[in-house]
């Protein structure tokens, strides 16, 4: 058995983030991801198999999960960004919106608006954020496909096992460490479903984690990339909303080059796209952009679907059922118990600034890691 200082309990940007300040602190931890790849909720596509050189790129990247922050108010996230050298550029908003109100009625064009502050992007995707932490971390400390599934405190230290999938046939072998303290990179809800903990949680944080709902667990998104946002060329911002569907939401997602990309959030609930498959969802979103945008929106360059409901190490089944808001942030540790002092959770849920935003991830990382126990730091 493994013994380290801290486990990190998941992989996305909390995880990352909490990984890179104990480095920085010189404290011994290990991070567990269920999935093969860190990130989390941040995905990033980036085409090969375009003909236009300027898409294979490493700095040509278009969101499958969060796209979006905000410096002006977000700061913490914002000088992060600027301390690994990451670059930015403003959400497309120039020109008009398109509205689509029932299937009878053409869509209207109105006026679009303009966020205030600007909605920001990161050149190359989210993910850039991602890579630029895990290069400054030792490797050897963060490991995939470790399914955690028993976190077992013994009043001494917390006995961690987990399950590992190796090689292409799915073997799973038995691995354990032990920690003086856990911090629960993931969402409230998955930890409390998908982790038995012995002896159990205190009820009143049960009950807390078992009821705040996880950003985009619920929530299908939709990308169509094109060589160029043609859209704009009619004066429209790429932006429209919908009461026909499938999609009530859409946005210009083209990169800074110049590639197009329409990107947009699938109103249909979680159990009726389940009802149908993948190409078919696709075909219907593809037919409502060719309404909106005419006919040059049906030959896109690649396309995408992204449905979160359906990622086990996202959403739950009840969260499948949600309505897809902002949670509350629930309580992040035991106030008195066995785990008062050992376990915190850190994922962006935990944030009581911005929970469930990429903002939040770095807020609650940062917050766990000040408040661990003088001892380990």
């Amino acid at each position: 058995m493994q013994t380290v200082s801290v486990a990190i309990i998941g992989g996305g940007l909390s995880g990352l983030y909490a990984a890179y300040l104990l480095e920085k602190k010189g404290v011994d931890y290990v991070l567990l991801e269920a999935r093969p790849t860190l990130g989390g909720r941040i995905v990033t596509v980036r085409p090969t198999d375009l003909n236009t050189a300027q898409i294979t790129d490493k700095m040509n990247g278009f969101d499958l999960g969060p796209s979006w922050f905000w410096p002006e108010y977000q700061q913490q996230l914002a000088r992060l960004i600027d301390e690994l050298q990451l670059e930015s550029f403003a959400q497309f908003e120039e020109g008009d919106m398109l509205v689509e109100r029932s299937p009878n009625e053409s869509a209207m064009r109105t006026h679009g608006y303009k966020s205030a502050p600007p909605s920001m992007r990161l050149k190359g995707g989210m993910a850039t954020l991602i890579e630029a932490l895990y290069q400054r971390l030792d490797a050897t400390r963060i490991l995939t496909n470790q399914k955690v599934h028993q976190l077992h405190n013994t009043g001494q230290y917390i006995e961690i096992t987990s399950e590992y999938e190796s090689g292409q046939v799915a073997v799973f072998q038995k691995q354990q460490w032990q920690a003086q303290h856990v911090l629960l990179a993931l969402p409230p809800r998955l930890a409390e479903k998908s982790i038995t903990f012995e002896p159990a949680l205190p009820a009143n944080i049960t009950t807390q984690w078992r009821g705040t709902a996880t950003w985009m667990a619920p929530h299908a998104k939709y990308l169509a990339v094109y060589d160029s946002p043609f859209w704009q060329e009619q004066g429209l911002s790429g932006s429209a909303r919908s009461g026909q569907g499938p999609m009530v939401e859409i946005h210009d997602a083209s990169v800074a080059d110049g590639s197009g990309a329409l990107f947009g959030f699938i109103g249909v609930p979680a159990a009726a796209r389940q009802s149908v498959s993948a190409e078919v969802l696709k075909a219907h979103c593809r037919a409502q952009l060719v309404r909106l945008f005419g006919e040059q929106a049906d030959s896109p360059k690649a396309e995408y679907l992204k449905d979160w409901a359906q990622e086990p190490f996202t959403a739950t089944a009840t969260d499948a059922n949600s309505d897809g808001q902002h949670a509350a942030a629930p309580m992040s540790k035991a106030l008195s118990g066995v785990w008062e002092n050992s376990l915190t959770g850190i994922g962006s849920e935990w944030s009581e600034q911005f929970p469930g935003y990429i903002a939040g991830a770095i807020d609650a990382a940062s917050i766990g890691v000040k408040n661990l126990p003088e001892l380990i730091v």
